[in-house]
């Protein structure tokens, strides 16, 4: 007698979660996914993602000073942390004053952040043009740079910065 009580609850509440689960997916009334906006007219769809290793980061590294080989040192600095660094050579205007400056486009803005952090976010602003179309980013070294951040450091100023701030005129990348 008591197994037969046992049998007859349970199917009695199974019936009942089988029937509010039907009941529950035919009055859903979010029946298509939600609507991404798009970009407003005249504004730029930049990649604003932040690598999920550097491995995907392309640079070229340009050295702003007077100091012999510096770009090529840095950019070893740059391949021992896994990022792929295409080119490197002398930056023709000297910059003394800088630690560094970032210079890349739309396909870079997560790309930069991650990099920023390698500074310790000691680099200056102006480095972005909406108008190029590659996604590797150009690093002038300036006469301020000391040394890349350790990988603990630059995990403390990723977790600082944030998420990247989209530039005037640019709307998110839809994924």
């Amino acid at each position: 007698m008591a197994r037969i009580r046992a049998i007859a609850l349970i199917s009695t509440l199974a019936i009942i979660g089988i029937t509010l689960a039907v009941i529950t997916l035919n009055r859903d009334t979010q029946a298509e996914a939600p609507v991404v906006e798009s970009c407003p007219a005249g504004y730029v769809p930049v990649n604003n993602k932040l690598p999920d290793s550097e491995s995907e980061v392309k640079i070229n590294v340009y050295n702003a000073t007077s100091t012999v080989d510096l770009a090529r040192n840095v950019a070893a600095d740059f391949t021992n942390r896994k990022f792929k660094v295409e080119k490197t050579g002398t930056d023709p205007k000297k910059q003394p004053d800088i630690v560094a400056q970032l210079r890349y486009g739309p396909k870079a803005v997560g790309a930069a952040q991650l990099l920023r952090a390698y500074f310790l976010n000691a680099v200056e602003e102006d480095g972005f043009n909406i108008k190029r179309e590659d996604d590797t980013i150009d690093v002038i070294i300036g006469g301020e740079f000391k040394q890349l951040a350790t990988p603990t450091e630059m995990r403390q100023a990723v977790a600082a910065l944030g998420n990247p701030i989209l530039p005037p005129g640019t709307c998110a990348q839809q994924p």
